[in-house]
């Protein structure tokens, strides 16, 4: 997209009602990738075919027998949550900060959920989300990824931030 546009004179001039919104720095963008991957797998989840067992699927809790690629067991009240984290991810990216935060307070959020996974029995009213093994892995592996690509990324490019040649004590 050009910034530049002609003036009746002949000569070209930056416009200054157009914004340079569309430069992300990687945090957002990671931000975004996340966030879409998380949208796409709360729409999945929603698919027959690739959800097995879809019409054992209840709102909530162990006894929903959906599993997603027939692996991750899912139910209405999970698919909502990766849908809904999926919507925060994408808002998120549209600042550095709010990206960051999304990837680390997410990893946390998604470390919390691994260690529910071991603490609650799969086959016990705790397990509302639900959770099985292989989700408790994935939570363990998504948790830590978020929260490195968080703190990886953020010092790599600071967007909203203004910078200062003083250096803080």
């Amino acid at each position: 997209m050009s910034t530049n546009h002609q003036t009746a004179t002949g000569a070209t001039s930056a416009r200054p009602d157009v914004s340079h919104a569309d430069h992300r720095c990687p945090v957002q963008t990671a931000a975004m990738v996340i966030g879409a991957t998380f949208l796409t797998v709360g729409i999945l989840g929603f698919i027959p075919g690739i959800t097995t067992h879809y019409g054992d699927m209840e709102f909530a809790g162990h006894e929903s027998a959906a599993k997603l690629l027939g692996v991750f067991q899912v139910s209405v009240l999970h698919n909502l949550v990766h849908l809904a984290f999926g919507i925060v991810g994408l808002v998120a990216a549209k600042t550095a900060r709010a990206a960051r935060s999304f990837l680390v307070v997410g990893g946390v959020i998604y470390l919390g959920l691994f260690v529910y996974g071991l603490i609650v029995d799969n086959s016990d009213d705790g397990n509302f989300v639900p959770v099985n093994n292989a989700d408790d892995w994935l939570h363990l592996i998504l948790g830590l990824g978020m929260i490195a690509i968080g703190a990886a990324l953020w010092n790599h490019h600071r967007v909203d931030q203004p910078s200062s040649g003083t250096r803080r004590r």
